[in-house]
């Protein structure tokens, strides 16, 4: 059996999983799991590594499926439910499902595609009440989850890891973040990202402990959970901090002092998936007195850098190695730095580390040097910290000679009093190379003048050389995107009179 699967056998009683629909034990989701397990092998005794797409809310009947899919001897592939039918006849092909499962919710989604391509289809309120099987004996080195990441260019890639990359994956932020049977987790993640599914799920149900489930993120209701449930950890993605925040300056005084107290009970607040602005870092601090721990990690790696649990935190960095991760920064042509505050690409080394991308095995051979992956992120190592630059083919940006680093500049700018948001792209450019050119979103009632601004970041931006010449300030329209996503600013940006 599985460690996992083993590891959940001893808590029997214990609550495993809490959801919408109530709270179910650890032997529950063994019989569960047990359940689909039956259903996917039908007469067959293992499916061999069969990829199963499927598509469940978020809760109990998620993890029995993605368990009942590893019993059986199958790959996992988790499908978004909000994406659109494009992008999940492009997963379920491209990962050669050979069967689909989904909650009744989404059968009008799924269906459909399953009967184009001729793959067999089950409901969820079927396949959970299966006759319990014999099991197939499971190796570590069995291929069992397919997640799929965009990158910055082209179609998303499948990620292929084996149970012994995730058991690594795992058991690494287990000793990281000392998890124990303890502990109660909220988790308002995706559930087909490495975030959702290994950082706060698999590694809840590993050590034992609980995981509540909210169908989907609500900053009233994780303020709520916040302040009437037992909870020790929680973890999101900057974009969810900063509406907790909105959520706690929206409320009344005595709401306020009774929401901090609340936060200050949990022993971890974690961070990641994308950078944490300084300020909001801060912010956050004063609301909830913890220091929130950044983290750095990717689908490909699983979670390879973290501040400690204990010990120093600094805002702005993402920390030191993880256990069992070695981490190393190289040059443009490969060679490895040894010194401090020299710009290098993150290469990780770990038995975290996937598999290939399917399908594409040269892909998958470019994506490393030697043995190490190579991210295609650029960090900074100051003071034994590591610190994020940006991603070398989006973040990275070269003009006049100088590499700059797009997200520095966003910080600085973040720091405008009438600024809310904004992000900074790099445009081709005959004198510069590349201009830096800056779209800002202003508060609510503010105005923001470019020229105005450019003034403002003269000195603040003296770092990256005579800021005033190249940087490009503008108000980018609000009703183009609601989310700032750089490919777009930057077409906007070469578009005819946006600048």
């Amino acid at each position: 059996m599985l460690p996992l699967l083993a590891r959940a056998g001893e808590h029997d009683e214990r609550p495993a999983i809490i959801d919408q629909n109530g709270t179910h034990s650890y032997r529950d989701l063994l019989f569960a799991s047990r359940n689909v397990a039956s259903c996917l092998l039908g007469d067959t005794h293992d499916l061999e590594e069969a990829p199963v797409a499927f598509m469940v809310p978020a809760g109990f009947e998620y993890a029995a499926v993605q368990w009942g899919i590893w019993q059986a001897g199958g790959v996992a592939v988790p499908l978004c439910v909000s994406h659109p039918s494009p992008e999940l006849e492009y997963v379920v092909g491209d990962s050669k499902a050979q069967v689909v499962i989904a909650h009744p919710d989404f059968e009008n989604a799924l269906r459909p595609i399953a009967k184009a391509r001729n793959i067999l289809f089950h409901l969820t309120s079927d396949v959970l009440r299966s006759e319990i099987p014999s099991l197939p004996y499971l190796k570590l080195t069995r291929d069992a989850l397919i997640l799929y990441t965009s990158g910055t260019t082209g179609k998303p890639r499948g990620v292929v890891c084996t149970h012994h990359n995730l058991t690594a994956q795992i058991t690494t932020l287990i000793e990281a973040w000392k998890w124990t049977p303890d502990d109660r987790i909220l988790h308002v993640l995706p559930l087909h990202h490495t975030h959702g599914i290994v950082n706060a799920l698999l590694c809840a149900l590993w050590a034992g402990a609980t995981c509540e489930i909210l169908p989907r993120f609500d900053a009233t209701k994780v303020w709520e959970r916040f302040v009437h449930s037992d909870l020790t950890l929680f973890m999101a993605v900057p974009t969810i901090y900063s509406k907790l925040i909105s959520g706690w300056e929206k409320a009344p005084e005595k709401e306020r002092r009774k929401m901090s107290r609340a936060c200050a009970r949990l022993r971890l607040m974690v961070s990641g998936s994308a950078a944490l602005p300084i300020d909001m870092f801060e912010k956050w601090e004063q609301i909830s007195s913890h220091r929130l721990l950044e983290r750095y990690g990717m689908t490909e790696i699983g979670m390879a850098l973290s501040n400690p649990l204990e010990g120093e935190r600094r805002a702005g960095f993402v920390g030191l190695p993880l256990p069992g991760v070695e981490v190393r920064l190289t040059d443009s042509s490969g060679q490895v730095l040894t010194q401090e505050h020299q710009a290098g690409e993150i290469q990780v080394r770990s038995e975290g580390v996937f598999q290939d991308y399917l399908g594409q095995p040269e892909a998958t051979r470019q994506a490393f040097q030697d043995s190490w992956f190579r991210t295609g992120d650029e960090a900074i190592v100051e003071n034994g910290y590591y610190r994020i630059l940006g991603r070398s083919s989006v973040d990275i940006i070269k003009t006049g000679g100088h590499k700059v680093s797009a997200l520095e500049i966003e910080e600085k700018f973040r720091t405008h009093p009438l600024i809310q948001e904004c992000a900074v792209v790099g445009i081709e450019d005959e004198e510069w190379g590349e201009r830096v050119c800056a779209a800002a979103i202003p508060g609510p009632g503010a105005s923001l003048s470019p020229d105005e601004l450019r003034r403002w970041g003269k000195e603040r931006l003296a770092p990256y050389k005579n800021p005033s010449d190249w940087v490009i300030v503008t108000e980018f329209p609000r009703n183009t995107m609601g989310k700032v996503i750089k490919p777009a600013i930057r077409s906007w940006f070469q578009s005819p009179g946006s600048g």
